[in-house]
């Protein structure tokens, strides 16, 4: 079985719902998963925007997700310290920022990538960024999965 991703707040290539964007409430939308790999020790997860004006443009990271967890809940970000790290986003937050294409554009591409890693935890500094992170998770993946929604402002 192949590692699965999937949101109950929107389906995939459909629009994410205003409360998930910056100019909503700005909330991490929930998101959940299964068929992770044998000998999956933690998730990474990022959201990255292909469409921006000026290349990819990452809106989230997190690291250090437990392997025995199979879900993020709405508003993740509002985790206690010992909970997954988020990485600096493109914005400049080591949180979840929410879509906010420009506006006029046509409808962004809002992609959450989730991957089962073979370490426990990643060792890259938070204020290193989701590129850095992004990086080494890819270093340790056993497997990704996806799920792609749209937004436009």
């Amino acid at each position: 079985m192949a590692l699965t991703l999937m949101s109950p707040a929107f389906t995939q290539d459909n629009p994410i719902p205003k409360k998930y964007a910056r100019s909503g409430e700005n909330l991490f939308p929930p998101l959940k998963w299964g068929g992770a790999p044998q000998g999956t020790r933690s998730f990474a997860l990022i959201v990255e925007d292909p469409d921006a004006p000026r290349g990819t443009f990452r809106h989230c990271g997190i690291a250090n997700i437990p392997s025995d967890w199979d879900a993020l809940a709405e508003s993740a970000d509002t985790a206690p310290e010992n909970a997954p790290r988020f990485y600096r986003n493109d914005f400049g937050n080591a949180r979840y920022d929410g879509p906010q294409p420009p506006r006029g554009d046509q409808a962004h591409h809002y992609i959450f990538r989730l991957a089962a890693l073979d370490v426990p935890r990643l060792s890259v500094p938070g204020d290193a960024g989701i590129v850095s992170m992004w990086n080494e998770a890819r270093k340790h993946m056993l497997d990704e999965a996806s799920i792609t929604g749209t937004y436009q402002s």
